[in-house]
């Protein structure tokens, strides 16, 4: 089954929200990026809420039939990358959220209303 790049953003942000994710951000890079069409980035303020956040994401891809291709940081906790296909998951610490500031890098990218 393939699931639209629009649903995984959807299914991504929702299962952010369920484990309490803050500040979640989805930016469209369509057109912008070859990497994805979407970046989805939020924070925890613990390394146990960053690696519940990126498993709850991880578990519900893999539900939708969504072969996870990637993920990068989860022992360590501090900047999870989660390449779940058209949507790519940025899931940081507080911390390191305020010190790299991604969003800023992508500017150029329209931000995603999220519901």
């Amino acid at each position: 089954m393939t699931v639209s790049p629009d649903a995984l953003l959807q299914l991504a942000v929702e299962a952010a929200e369920d484990k309490k994710a803050l500040n979640i951000v989805a930016l469209d890079l369509t057109g912008i990026s070859p990497v994805a069409d979407y970046y989805v980035i939020c924070h925890g303020n613990s390394d146990t809420q960053v690696q519940s956040i990126t498993t709850e994401i991880r578990k519900k891809a893999e539900e939708a039939g969504v072969r996870v291709r990637g993920v990068e940081g989860f022992d360590t906790a501090r900047w999870v990358l989660l390449d779940i296909g058209d949507v790519v998951v940025h899931v940081f610490h507080r911390e390191e959220r305020e010190y790299y500031n991604i969003e800023r890098l992508w500017s150029d990218a329209k931000s995603v209303e999220l519901a």
